[in-house]
């Protein structure tokens, strides 16, 4: 009798405990679906590094990022090579979906070219879909590309397409990370020079992938990456999203100069 006693209050106190301490959080999936400024690389590029290949360090072990952004694409062009229906099949309740193009749509002499119209209704299928099932569409203005005025003014070069995003985001409800605004910030911080580091800027034999040398305004070093993922972390942090409380908080070591003692 005892025994039995004993027993079924061990089993009540371990249902309080974990009562108190709650379930763990369900796995989820960010994907990630855009172009190359996103986009994982081929070791042929490098140092080009997209901001999605660093993003994904940044969360505990309930997130996995899948990086579906591909280079060269648009909206017209990531629905048409079948990119997207995959992605909108495998969606589960709680996954969320970054959204992020323009630097493709808005280029008239390029073959994928998306007119104003065609991008505004590609952006409104990919949050209805996303809603659909149950997941978290975010949408991305474009991440501005390299570009200072002779005063050393940075310029904008999306602001057609950004704006697109900018109201689709407001119609529908939807959250939204205005990259080509923070990023032109941090461009215009860093200043004309300074910038390159964040680009994949090569002198010639700097780096056997590019022994002619790089000066490329588009695509970020893996320094530039790292500050654009910061950038979209710390916008998911303002946006209180449930995808917040699963970035790695992790200790920061105090050091000490020896010296000091």
């Amino acid at each position: 009798m005892v025994h039995r006693l004993l027993s079924v209050a061990a089993a009540c106190c371990l249902l309080a405990l974990l009562a108190f301490t709650g379930a763990p959080p369900a796995a989820i999936k960010v994907y990630l679906i855009g172009d190359s400024t996103m986009a994982n690389k081929e070791e042929k590029a490098f140092p080009e590094t997209g901001w999605g290949m660093p993003f994904k360090y940044f969360f505990d072990e309930t997130v996995t990022v899948d990086n579906r952004a591909q280079n060269g694409r648009s909206t017209k062009s990531f629905l048409a090579e079948n990119r997207w229906q995959p992605v909108a099949a495998d969606l589960k309740p709680g996954d969320y979906v970054f959204i992020q193009f323009g630097h493709n749509d808005e280029v008239p002499t390029k073959a994928n070219y998306t007119p104003e119209a065609d991008f505004r209704a590609n952006l409104v299928r990919f949050v209805a879909e996303t809603r659909a099932k149950k997941a978290t569409p975010v949408l991305l203005t474009p991440v501005a590309r390299r570009k200072f005025d002779a005063a050393g003014k940075v310029e904008e070069t999306h602001a057609v397409y950004a704006a697109i995003v900018r109201a689709v985001a407001q119609e529908q409800k939807v959250a939204l990370i205005d990259l080509d605004a923070e990023s032109l910030a941090l461009l215009q911080q860093f200043g004309p020079e300074n910038s390159k580091l964040l680009f994949n800027h090569l002198a010639p034999g700097e780096h056997p992938n590019y022994p002619a040398g790089r000066d490329d305004n588009t695509h970020f070093s893996e320094l530039g990456a790292r500050k654009m993922a910061q950038l979209v972390l710390a916008d998911i942090r303002t946006l209180k999203l449930e995808l917040a409380d699963r970035i790695v908080k992790r200790e920061v070591k105090k050091t000490v100069d020896a010296q000091a003692r």
